[in-house]
């Protein structure tokens, strides 16, 4: 199977942390964002990926055809102008020749949940990943009717009181390549774009069997508040996967795990690290300075004996 990840986007409410980067090379510990959310994927067997990407993206390709993307088989499409999902999906649709998923490299799932999508697109024509959301997040989802796993309506940002349920469909699909062929007949949404889950309803439309699975849970990352909160829970929850010093033995000053600090990162003696702080390749962290429960990115500079807590720092 095939993956194709939507990876265009600017990540506008991820400001400043992506104004000299793209939302899917947003840091998580050593890692970018889009990384760790095709990794459940990887985990289940798919190595075969289409990224999305946007023209003034400098980073992804050589991320994934490096070392880094040992364990992918990676190829670009640029979606030159962000139109919106359907729109993106097309730019791929000539490198797509079975079934395969739609990923957004902005949400994560765990790897169970993908194992059960894989599992029911035995019986349907399209998967959704699906997910109980509190009401005030409906209009800013796509919202489903269900028949118990049946998929019987899906509504793009609906308004509340017009919202078939609270239930929500997440960036996550696995589709036969038909649903392609509808691709063109998408009309433009009432935001400017041509919405993937437009074409889902027409395959319904046309008696397509659409599936739903829901998810226990899932993390989404659209601000810098999130990209911290998933910073400090992957240094909680996954120690064993990460690598970095995350000592300071030798170095001068004193890191209370769990901490991850990059190849590359200035770190000047007397300061202390942590607990849950990333440090990324390329900031400085000047003398005697404190740090807290924070993400210093590549272009952040902490000064001499400044504190720092529950913060992102993205250039001094």
């Amino acid at each position: 199977m095939q993956a194709v990840v939507l990876a265009a986007g600017h990540g506008t409410r991820l400001h400043p942390v992506t104004l000299g980067r793209s939302k899917a090379m947003c840091p998580v510990v050593g890692r970018p964002l889009v990384a760790w959310a095709i990794e459940p994927l990887v985990e289940n067997g798919i190595r075969d990926f289409v990224f999305v990407i946007s023209p003034d993206d400098r980073e992804i390709a050589p991320y994934f055809q490096g070392d880094h993307g040992s364990k992918v088989n990676a190829r670009f499409v640029v979606q030159e102008r962000r139109l919106g999902t359907a729109h993106a999906l097309g730019t791929a649709a000539a490198l797509i020749d079975g079934r395969f998923a739609v990923w957004a490299c902005d949400s994560l799932v765990d790897t169970d949940h993908v194992a059960d999508l894989l599992d029911a697109a035995r019986e349907g024509d399209i998967v959704l990943s699906l997910l109980d959301v509190v009401p005030e997040f409906i209009p800013r989802s796509a919202a489903v009717e269900l028949d118990g796993n049946i998929v019987r309506s899906i509504v793009e940002k609906p308004r509340l009181e017009e919202a078939p349920s609270h239930t929500v469909s997440l960036p996550h699909y696995i589709c036969r390549r038909a649903v392609l062929d509808l691709l063109p007949d998408v009309q433009v949404s009432s935001r400017g774009e041509f919405e993937f889950p437009d074409a889902i309803q027409k395959m319904i439309d046309r008696g397509s069997r659409v599936v739903g699975v829901k998810a226990s849970a899932r993390v989404q990352v659209s601000s810098p508040r999130d990209l911290l909160s998933l910073n400090r829970s992957f240094l909680r929850n996954r120690r064993e996967q990460l690598t970095g010093d995350s000592t300071g033995l030798g170095r001068g000053f004193t890191a209370i795990p769990p901490v991850h600090i990059d190849d590359g990162a200035e770190v000047s003696p007397g300061c202390e690290i942590g607990p849950e702080v990333y440090l990324e390749a390329g900031c400085r962290i000047g003398a005697g300075a404190v740090i807290r429960g924070s993400i210093i990115l590549r272009d952040g500079r902490v000064s001499e004996g400044e504190l720092i807590e529950n913060a992102v720092v993205t250039r001094d």
